[in-house]
């Protein structure tokens, strides 16, 4: 009887448990690539304050691939949970409400998690193409760009990207969390899952573009991590947000073509 009291009084603070997971997921997360700059010699900005064996550029171990994949996934964790977490919050509350739902906590997690493998499959493909990038000599130590013409692509193909119809599509689902729970929906903990890797997929093509950027900021520059970060919760939640990212997007695309045309006169 105790025991289910207890039970009864947790599940009615769901949305508060709901909540803390999400703040202690993205704070570890965050704290996990702070350690890492720190460890790596690096400033915040991605400078290097001495040089150390683990960012020299050599050829890549398999531990150095798994190494580099749980960056990329921790990284992603930090960028994306705060601007899914409405969504994340609006779920848990529609399972509060339906009578089938006795706890919401399993379900929501479920859904985290599909969401959470999108992000951990474009991560293998973000170490698969930052190890390319070093292969072609094209990566400095700091895991920024060195090209002149392939900073200026990815800030073209960025800006562009915000004024794409398929972007348009998946930033309006990543906006509209109502239109998705009632289109979407899926019962049970496989169902949320489902419902996790649907979500994920819209925040996915929405998104892919900006983590793309991080070449060009430099991959552990948190600082231009943490501005990516929020240039995501504004267009993603701001009312004014899809504006906001198309009009932002003209200076990428202006960047990019001055780029271009200095790096190919000074050849």
């Amino acid at each position: 009887m105790l025991l289910d009291r207890a039970v009864e009084g947790f599940l009615r603070r769901d949305r508060r448990a709901v909540i803390g997971a999400l703040f202690l997921v993205t704070s570890l997360a965050w704290v996990y690539l702070i350690l890492l700059v720190d460890e790596m010699g690096m400033t915040l900005t991605g400078g290097m304050e001495h040089m150390t064996s683990m960012i020299v550029l050599k050829p890549w171990t398999a531990l150095d691939a798994i190494f580099m994949f749980l960056m990329w996934a921790v990284m992603m964790i930090g960028m994306m949970t705060p601007s899914a977490t409405p969504m994340i919050l609006l779920y848990a509350r529609v399972l509060r409400k339906r009578a089938t739902a006795a706890s919401p906590l399993i379900p929501t997690a479920s859904f985290f998690a599909g969401y959470g493998v999108v992000w951990a499959a474009f991560s293998v493909a973000a170490t698969g193409a930052q190890w390319a990038l070093e292969r072609a000599a094209l990566l400095s130590p700091m895991m920024l760009s060195t090209s002149t013409i392939l900073t200026g692509i990815l800030l073209i193909v960025a800006g562009v990207y915000q004024w794409t119809p398929y972007k348009t599509v998946c930033l309006t689902r990543c906006r509209e969390p109502v239109w998705f729970l009632s289109r979407i929906w899926r019962d049970g903990a496989g169902g949320a899952f489902r419902m996790g890797l649907v979500h994920g997929s819209f925040c996915l093509g929405c998104c892919w573009i900006l983590m793309a950027l991080l070449f060009v900021g430099g991959v552990m520059n948190l600082l231009f991590v943490a501005a990516i970060t929020v240039f995501v919760l504004v267009e993603k939640l701001a009312p004014f947000g899809r504006e906001f990212g198309r009009v932002v997007a003209l200076a990428p695309v202006a960047l990019g073509i001055f780029m271009i045309v200095s790096g190919s006169g000074s050849h």
